[in-house]
């Protein structure tokens, strides 16, 4: 999934600095293991909008499409964008 490795260089350089892209692997509990909290949360769906559109109003956001990279990532192929061709 090309959206995998953009979320996992992010989550990383944001949450992770002392960690390589490569070694957080897609199924790994972002919440349950304190990587991500609340505020983070918020960073992540910022960042989320800002880099690829997505249009968060027009969905309901579910704190389970952003435990792991891999549903981050599936969280974002489907989501709506605010901005045609956004990607």
């Amino acid at each position: 999934m090309q959206y995998a490795q953009a979320v996992k260089e992010f989550i990383v350089e944001e949450f992770l600095p002392d960690v390589a892209a490569d070694e957080l692997a897609d199924d790994h509990d972002l919440l349950e293991n304190g990587i991500i909290d609340s505020l983070g949360l918020l960073k992540v769906i910022a960042w989320l909008e800002d880099r690829y559109g997505v249009d968060t109003d027009a969905v309901d956001l579910d704190p389970e499409s952003f435990t792991t990279v891999a549903a981050i990532a599936a969280f974002l192929a489907d989501a709506p964008r605010e901005h045609a061709g956004a990607a």
